[in-house]
């Protein structure tokens, strides 16, 4: 939005603008935020940054954990969740030396924007293009708890079937049957006139809407999605939607979640990435003659994806709660594989993208949540890794496969290869698949081990609690 100091401070005179907002992304991907008057942005905040405890945002040790943020004024926008005229900007860390501050390699904007030079440096392609799809719930009530005695949770949305008898309130009848959401129109879609309100201010902030609908899940289930751009840009705008759909929904009072599994029974929630590369402004995944119309770097590039896809798991779904979506049954992919059209495949290459500028594929495990930083960072690493070293996905096996992979016989689902089903089988994974993401430094070590150790933590303080499905099973014997 701006490239000088002097141009935000004239905005902020002429706009009544009284705070400037400073966001952060911790090492799971979440918004962390300080504010400062507007008259305290001046030439020393670019050159100096604001300084702050990375400790507490997952990355440092206490003994080393002085750094300082620098806004990016090009991501400038006034936020309209707040009373207070408030100018929001996002930005990147940096470590402070004697000599200069230079970029914390494990913050995640920098991970992404590494990724992004290391791609160019490799003259493969200038720019990966990417378009994640949102898919999110948006809920009337939302309960739990997490005792000695009690662990327990309660969720619900009057659209909800469970709903239709339902005589304690004022009961107008237009219930969403069990998977029936699939876009289901008014009355039935109760958020319909929340989302246009969602996507018109996504679309002010400047992240362009393609459409938005109800989906499968008929407990509130609804998804976004947004035009492509470019990775490090997406990522941005991934913060930005969750930011908004989160605050528009709470505005209106409900609530909203990205959760992959929040109901037994129902549609997960995934984040579809679309993906492809162009190289000198044209486009380099096409190809008439190949298969569903792409090109060799195309199919080596999927080669890279299902190679690590195991290890990227462990990067796009790193919570206990991913693998409870990547189960059979609910067009979440489970098999290791590629195809045109096919939803059960890992890998799925749309049939009506058809035009040059156009084709892609995209990967149907990732949820959202993974940082989306990291994510698409990885992401982009599996994929030189296929290009470099001509990975073919036809000849490793994995496809493709035209036809549902959910039907075939146990004989048949035994020659596949699967995702992981748990979170443990993909940290295993990505510690013993890791070396094409820290190949031009773009993850550092440091960060994978910190990463997996921080993750496998939440794991085993989840699987240590009881479960209530457990005293179903268990607790007559």
């Amino acid at each position: 939005m701006f490239s000088t100091v002097n141009k935000v401070q004239e905005y902020c005179v002429i706009n009544k603008i009284k705070m400037i907002d400073f966001k952060m992304i911790d090492i799971n991907g979440r918004w962390r935020h300080l504010t400062i008057p507007v008259e305290r942005l001046n030439e020393d905040t670019m050159k100096y940054g604001i300084g702050f405890d990375g400790s507490n945002y997952g990355y440092a040790t206490v003994e080393k954990s002085d750094m300082v943020f620098i806004p990016d004024l090009t991501s400038a926008h006034i936020d309209p969740f707040v009373d207070v005229p408030t100018l929001s900007m996002i930005g990147n860390v940096f470590v402070i030396h004697p000599d200069g501050n230079t970029p914390f390699a494990q913050y995640p904007r920098n991970v992404a924007l590494k990724a992004e030079e290391y791609l160019r440096k490799s003259k493969i392609a200038d720019s990966m293009i990417i378009g994640p799809e949102f898919e999110f719930h948006v809920l009337d009530h939302i309960s739990y708890e997490c005792k000695p005695n009690k662990v327990a949770f309660e969720m619900d949305t009057s659209q909800a079937e469970w709903n239709s008898g339902n005589n304690e309130i004022r009961n107008l009848g237009y219930t969403i049957p069990l998977k029936g959401g699939y876009h289901i129109t008014a009355p039935h879609d109760i958020t319909y006139g929340l989302r246009s309100r969602m996507c018109l201010l996504l679309e002010d902030w400047g992240v362009e809407i393609k459409y938005h609908h109800h989906e499968v899940g008929g407990p509130g289930q609804l998804e976004i999605e947004v035009e492509l751009g470019e990775l490090t840009e997406m990522a941005d705008k991934t913060m930005i939607i969750k930011y908004v759909v989160k605050n528009s929904a709470i505005a209106e009072n409900k609530t909203a979640t990205f959760m992959p599994k929040p109901f037994f029974a129902e549609a997960g929630n995934g984040m579809h990435v679309h993906m492809l590369l162009m190289k000198d402004g044209k486009p380099l995944f096409y190809d008439e003659k190949g298969y569903s119309g792409l090109s060799q770097e195309a199919h080596w590039f999927i080669g890279g994806l299902l190679k690590h896809v195991r290890s990227l798991c462990g990067l796009t779904n790193p919570s206990t709660n991913s693998y409870k979506r990547l189960v059979p049954g609910y067009e979440a992919p489970v098999t290791i594989g590629y195809a045109t059209s096919n939803r059960s495949a890992v890998v799925r290459i749309p049939a009506y993208a058809k035009s040059p500028e156009t084709k892609r594929f995209e990967i149907r495990n990732p949820d959202g949540t993974c940082n989306p930083y990291y994510a698409y960072a990885a992401i982009l690493m599996a994929g030189i890794d296929g290009i470099i070293n001509k990975i073919d996905p036809h000849e490793n096996g994995w496809g493709p496969y035209d036809y549902n992979l959910y039907n075939l016989s146990p004989d048949e689902q035994k020659k596949l290869t699967a995702l992981p089903q748990s979170l443990d089988e993909a940290l295993k994974a990505l510690e013993e698949d890791h070396d094409y993401l820290l190949r031009g430094g773009v993850f550092p070590e440091e960060l994978l081990n910190k990463w997996i150790a921080n993750k496998r933590m939440e794991m085993n303080e989840i699987n240590k609690i009881p479960h209530p499905a457990e005293f179903a099973y268990y607790y007559d014997l």
